[in-house]
């Protein structure tokens, strides 16, 4: 029997321990300029500083081996990152500091200690996002990928599809599709598939399998299961838009109910964080739109007639309208309330393509968050037509305005900023609208501003 071997394992290994031989690297240097700061008197000696140098190794042995790192995984945040490398470091010191405690070191060695994790914590830290940035460049050129084989022919397997190919980085590659899914082409039918599985051999798998089908076709899924097993390649179920209701438990005094939606938002304690932070974030941005004002407007002025600010009703929290305010940036046209920008929209003037590109027209919209009508982060809101529109195509749109909405939002720093030509996009943008409502945390907050300030200096090329 010819058992094939999976070059991605052994790639994501070797990565696993390049790794952590740079964070020995990053250990032992550390020890070579704290050893050599300790004053050679009071009976320390080399033999002292060896037993030092093995006791903090030890412990980053031991802390290596109960956070290991995530680099190399197929989907990971930098949240995941930063609380990995802390733990990571966070395990060494500790260890260390107990270690050296039971031998009596800790009393001259103490803040030698506390400095090194610190140290250490900052490079770790910065070095895994190096790693990963690597990681995703060897899977862009084609290198540690992963191989899928779709099946089904559901919607929710088309969605499946966008989320693995609009992320190389992830290291996805589709390479078979049975099933009749709209918009894909595949290799043949389900029913192709079913009889291929009779003749295993004539069937390529890939490395993971995405099988989409109701739960009534069991031997199907047992058929599959077998053959994925027999050719290590994972096997996934997804379930059917049907029968993925995602009802959440929740408490009305002492009865339990469940819902199809709840966010920590509907807690009062984290609604009025979230709006102090709104408060003390939006002063201070429009400081200095304040003091940019004068120029922005005498620029706008000079290459278009008509008001210095756009104001546009849009639909806010519990679907209320509101007035959202931007600075100008397309000539005054009789469109504006019905035709999204495009991203050679010949309605801009030259600074306002260049202030969408920047996101500088969306700095008024401060004021709407300084009012209560949004908040810093949460669904970008819609013009009415467009609302009226995708609540007839997109069964959960409407869902997104359980929150307010936010000048910038986790779809938007996922790769859904910016024309919706196709309504798989759209689709893409409610459902991480809902993600964020439903995960909302103040840390969540700050790492989409801080994505967002990154595509900023980046000049987005989906901004239009």
């Amino acid at each position: 029997m010819h058992i094939r071997i999976k070059n991605n394992n052994l790639t994501n290994r070797l990565v696993q321990r390049l790794i952590i031989a740079v964070d020995f690297v990053v250990l032992w240097t550390l020890l070579f300029f704290v050893v050599g700061t300790i004053p050679q008197s009071d009976g320390w000696d080399e033999e002292k500083g060896g037993a030092f140098w093995m006791i903090c190794t030890f412990a980053l042995i031991v802390a290596e081996y109960l956070f290991p790192s995530v680099i190399h995984e197929r989907v990971v945040g930098a949240n995941d990152i930063l609380r990995r490398s802390t733990l990571l470091v966070a395990t060494q010191t500790l260890l260390s500091y107990l270690l050296l405690r039971a031998i009596h070191f800790v009393s001259r060695l103490g803040w030698q200690l506390f400095v090194m994790g610190l140290l250490m914590l900052v490079f770790i830290i910065l070095l895994r996002f190096v790693e990963r940035w690597l990681v995703k460049k060897l899977r862009q050129s084609g290198y540690n990928t992963r191989d899928v084989t779709l099946i089904g022919a559901d919607k929710e397997l088309l969605n499946l599809y966008h989320k693995l190919m609009c992320a190389p980085t992830y290291g996805y590659r589709v390479q078979h599709i049975y099933g009749d899914i709209e918009g894909l082409t595949p290799d043949g039918s389900i029913s192709d598939f079913k009889a291929l599985l009779s003749r295993p051999e004539s069937l390529k798998l890939g490395d993971e399998v995405y099988l989409c089908v109701p739960r009534s076709e069991r031997e199907l899924i047992e058929q599959a299961v077998r053959l994925c097993d027999h050719r290590m390649a994972k096997f996934y179920y997804l379930p059917t838009a049907e029968e993925k209701l995602n009802l959440q438990p929740v408490l009305i005094d002492d009865i339990g109910v469940m819902t199809t939606y709840s966010s920590p938002l509907e807690e009062p304690l984290n609604r009025v964080l979230k709006r102090l932070f709104d408060i003390v974030f939006s002063i201070l941005c429009l400081a200095p739109t304040v003091l940019l004002l004068p120029f922005i407007a005498i620029i706008i002025k000079c290459q278009s007639t008509g008001p210095i600010f756009f104001r546009q009703r849009r639909t806010g929290l519990d679907g209320r309208e509101f007035w959202c305010w931007k600075f100008r940036s397309m000539h005054v046209n009789s469109t504006a309330d019905s035709q999204q920008a495009t991203k050679d929209d010949p309605r801009k003037f030259p600074f306002g393509h260049f202030m969408r590109k920047t996101s500088i027209d969306e700095l008024p919209q401060f004021w709407n968050v300084l009012r209560g009508d949004m908040s810093i982060v949460g669904p970008r809101p819609h013009m009415l037509a467009h609302t009226e529109q995708y609540d007839q195509l997109i069964d959960k749109y409407m869902v997104r305005h359980f929150v307010k909405p936010g000048i910038t939002g986790w779809a938007q720093v996922t790769g859904f900023r910016g024309e919706t030509r196709e309504l798989w996009q759209m689709e893409g943008r409610v459902e991480r609208d809902i993600w964020y409502m439903q995960h909302w945390s103040l840390w969540l907050d700050l790492r989409i501003i801080w994505m967002t300030v990154k595509l900023m200096f980046k000049r987005d090329q989906q901004a239009c």
